[in-house]
């Protein structure tokens, strides 16, 4: 068996502009407003007309200063990124909403994210076996508590079992925690990022 590739990327070079572009005017409106950039589906072309789903990621000198994004595609992807880089500047309860002063050290990563597909295991061990480090972005379900990480979170926790117990702790599990009700989707994210102008 070949190993598994992520797929094509799913965006050409200008829709990956756009969508950058629609993040930061929607940080900048919601700067002014208090409300995302609003947006209109017909002004768009291709892929960020349909529905779509992403994580916009805002980072200050490689530190991260917000995150917000969808799992499931409800609105047109270009939708979907001016509102979740609102959330992300000024709905991520970890951090103080984004002031003026910072607006030109900001970096905006994009993950647009493929349909998540239902995992089948039968133990722990099996699901870790899976798991593709670097292309999977994984979401775990057990009951009401569900959390998830992009597939870029690889870059900080390489090993599987690292990835896994850090997954459980951010669904509010214990690290150990294991149960045969666990559901797990994987799914794979094509990255966009805004060149960093500042160093």
């Amino acid at each position: 068996m070949p190993s598994p590739k992520p797929r094509p990327d799913m965006l050409n070079e200008q829709e990956r502009q756009i969508l950058l572009q629609v993040a930061s005017a929607s940080v900048r409106h919601g700067l002014v407003s208090g409300q995302p950039l609003p947006v209109e589906p017909e002004d768009y072309a291709g892929p960020l007309a349909k529905p779509g789903a992403c994580f916009v990621t805002l980072e200050i000198a490689g530190r991260l200063r917000g995150c917000i994004g969808s799992l499931e595609a409800v609105r047109p992807l270009a939708q979907d990124c001016a509102a979740n880089a609102f959330a992300a500047a000024f709905r991520d309860f970890r951090f103080p909403p984004v002031a003026e002063h910072e607006l030109e050290q900001l970096e905006y990563h994009v993950s647009v994210l493929g349909v998540p597909a239902p995992m089948h295991f039968r133990s722990e061990d099996d699901l870790l076996s899976q798991l593709r480090p670097g292309i999977d972005g994984l979401v775990l379900v057990q009951g009401e508590r569900r959390a998830t990480f992009l597939p870029s979170v690889w870059e900080s926790l390489p090993l599987p079992q690292d990835f896994l117990r850090h997954l459980k702790q951010k669904a509010g599990l214990a690290p150990e925690y294991w149960s045969d009700s666990i559901q797990a989707f994987r799914y794979t994210a094509e990255s966009v990022r805004s060149m960093d102008q500042h160093h």
